[in-house]
């Protein structure tokens, strides 16, 4: 597999060095990505440069990632508007051990082949080296002139903010560079590849290399992904879709894929999956032939979720979907964890209700308009409950005499109605 080819035809190239694809084609190469640390779950904002790495290894090179702990100390400029919080190391050594095991699911870095991936830390080689060695070593190689060229740079200083750019992060640039340096002589690492908002520090590199070992090494972006209607990528109303399931449910990741545009779909699925050109290439027939069925983004949506958790974990969220929109049984239901659940019906409206009054057991009707207001009169409850119209727990409810009780409860706590098909209430018994 040519790697450079690969990516090309995944639209994952943006800038790339003369000499690269070159470097790449003679022998097994070495490269890597930097990731940062200031938290201890990935997200899929970085998903991109980690498929990178994936499309790397799989070509048979040799993936090196990289977790900033020095450089997440200092904060990168580039694309930031303002400084970033400073992290302690046990947070840093936590994030980094967390961030490992969610590479395990991309990388192999256990196996006994030559092209096995390798994670480091820059903190493991930065924390001894004293500020004067640094500059005397490192600085001098480097003129102002041509660290203010960069364009990170250049847009801080003439922000409109007037936030400026301290020292600390202006010299963010040299560490990064160093970080370059130092795996080129220690681990043979002859590529950083990165965003196309890294393309400065990774020159930066490059050039260090060159000047001071008379070295050759090589750079490689890619495009920052957007949405086609230009809308940030990752972002939804609450925050970052993250890959660790105490911040995202498997769900709600599932979700997320599963409801990206047409346009979007097509190109996310060349660049967040190994799917080959044939493969894809099918899919986006079938999509031209009936996008309402939405093969795109439903093979989007399994495999990043298989990819990011498990089958097991696809399945059920295939399986939570269709409680909301299909015609799922009680079983179904029954078998939602609690924090699937209120994901799957994270907006519907919710009443509390008395669990003391469920161990007596309460007639529906009077549960649904005096217990929860919610249906306005018992009258009208009735008469839906006699036109098959309101269901418990994706049974329908036939008699108005019905006793619900606790034995009804969903993990010991919810109960859920719903009117007609699309009309939900969940109830929490407290």
């Amino acid at each position: 597999m040519n790697f450079v080819e690969e990516l090309r035809w995944r639209g994952m190239i943006h800038d790339m060095m003369p000499g690269t694809e070159e470097q790449l084609q003679k022998e097994m190469t070495s490269a890597y990505v930097g990731i940062d640390p200031t938290a201890d779950s990935l997200h899929i904002g970085h998903l991109v440069s980690v498929m990178m790495l994936k499309h790397f290894q799989r070509a048979g090179h040799r993936p090196i990632a990289l977790v900033g702990g020095a450089t997440g100390m200092i904060g990168d400029p580039s694309m930031k508007s303002a400084e970033r919080n400073l992290l302690d190391e046990a947070t840093l050594r936590h994030n980094q051990e967390s961030i490992r095991k969610q590479l395990a699911k991309f990388l192999d870095f256990n196996s006994d082949a030559p092209n096995a991936a390798k994670l480091v830390n820059n903190y493991d080689w930065m924390k001894d080296y004293t500020f004067l060695d640094f500059i005397r070593d490192i600085g001098k190689h480097l003129t102002v002139n041509y660290m203010m060229a960069k364009d990170s740079v250049k847009k801080r200083i003439s922000s409109e903010s007037n936030v400026g750019l301290s020292f600390t992060e202006f010299s963010y640039q040299l560490i990064q560079g160093y970080d370059f340096m130092f795996l080129y002589e220690h681990e043979g690492c002859r590529l950083q590849m990165g965003g196309s908002d890294q393309w400065g520090n990774i020159t930066t590199g490059t050039e260090l290399i060159r000047r001071k070992l008379g070295g050759e090494a090589y750079a490689l972006t890619c495009p920052l992904i957007t949405k086609a209607d230009g809308g940030k990528f990752g972002k939804t109303e609450s925050g970052n879709v993250w890959l660790d399931r105490r911040y995202t449910s498997p769900y709600k990741l599932y979700q997320f894929w599963l409801n990206v545009s047409d346009a979007d779909a097509a190109k996310y699925i060349k660049i967040f999956t190994a799917l080959s050109r044939e493969e894809i290439t099918a899919l986006e027939e079938e999509q031209a032939a009936a996008p309402h069925l939405r093969p795109l983004q439903k093979c989007l949506a399994k495999e990043i979720t298989v990819m990011v958790h498990s089958l097991e974990d696809y399945e059920a969220a295939v399986e939570a979907s269709g409680i909301l929109f299909g015609n799922a049984t009680s079983e179904a239901l029954k078998k939602l964890d609690e924090d699937t659940l209120l994901a799957v019906f994270d907006g519907v409206p919710q009443f509390e209700i008395s669990v003391d009054e469920l161990k007596a057991g309460v007639k529906v009707v009077d549960l649904l308009t005096e217990k929860a207001a919610v249906f306005a009169s018992k009258g009208e409850t009735r008469k839906l409950i006699q036109s098959g119209g309101v269901s418990l727990n994706k049974e329908k409810i036939s008699d108005n005499e019905t006793l619900v009780t606790t034995k009804d409860l969903v993990g010991n706590k919810y109960l859920l109605i719903q009117r007609g098909k699309k009309n939900y209430y969940l109830l929490i018994a407290k």
